[in-house]
């Protein structure tokens, strides 16, 4: 059996930047043994699979290594493949999956994604992350994954892991955050536990990231970038209960995977 595949960068429009994510759109779903395969193959941070089902599409999301409940960067890239070349005359897509409706929208390149938020309580710093990252951050604060606050932008790019020792902060990912030079904020995402020691782009990070610096800056709009080795940039708007996570994407490849 041949399967259609597309690999996407997202948040970027610059190709080899922002985050790689396969997408593969099926008819009927495979047995769970073999998308994990797929992606394990595809040894991509998330390889994305839905299905049409009536108005909407469901979807599902895996890492070389495991299923995860919400991927931002492969909704976009599966998003971006539905607009412009499976149904080209939509603006809006809803897709259900196990973190619930999410409503995709696009106008011109800009597609934007509606997530529900994650707000962070703080907490002490844990001596795992100190160990870790080896630059104490100011502040620590969790809600499913630590967020770690510097003082400055150079701070996060300086950031070098010890992603065994980061292994032992059993939560979902670390997120280093600061101030940006030109923009809102800035950010890394570390997640060793799921086969990712850094993340490229990451739209749940934000899901998070959003409206913690919605709340310390004073504002809804926020401009901000991803600092890692490709990098990325990400338009968000803080909307309560729910956040608006926007980006471009750009098209590498268009195959087959026989099965």
């Amino acid at each position: 059996m041949a399967l259609k595949i597309y690999q996407v960068d997202a948040f970027t429009n610059k190709l080899f930047k922002g985050n790689p994510a396969a997408v593969c759109p099926l008819n009927e779903w495979l047995d769970d043994k073999t998308m994990q395969n797929i992606a394990a193959e595809n040894n991509l941070s998330e390889t994305a699979f839905f299905v049409k089902e009536e108005k909407h599409y469901i979807i599902r999301w895996f890492t070389p290594t495991l299923e995860i409940p919400l991927c931002g960067h492969a909704t976009l890239a599966s998003a971006f493949i539905i607009f412009n070349y499976l149904e080209t005359g939509l603006t809006e897509i809803k897709f259900n999956s196990k973190s619930g409706i999410l409503t995709v929208t696009r106008n011109s390149d800009l597609i934007t994604l509606n997530f529900p938020s994650l707000i962070v309580e703080k907490v002490d710093i844990p001596k795992e992350i100190i160990n870790s990252v080896k630059i104490e951050p100011t502040e620590v604060y969790f809600n499913k994954s630590y967020l770690a606050l510097y003082k400055d932008e150079v701070t996060i790019r300086n950031i070098k892991p010890d992603f065994t020792l980061l292994k032992e902060i059993h939560t979902h990912g670390l997120i280093v955050t600061a101030p940006g030079d030109n923009v809102d904020f800035v950010s890394r995402f570390f997640v060793p536990d799921a086969g990712i020691n850094e993340d490229p782009v990451t739209g749940y990070a934000h899901t998070i990231l959003t409206p913690f610096w919605a709340k310390k800056l004073g504002k809804t709009k926020l401009n901000a970038l991803q600092l890692s080795k490709r990098g990325g940039e990400l338009f968000l708007e803080d909307k309560g209960e729910r956040v608006n996570i926007s980006g471009r994407a750009k098209l590498y490849m268009i195959g087959e995977i026989f099965i």
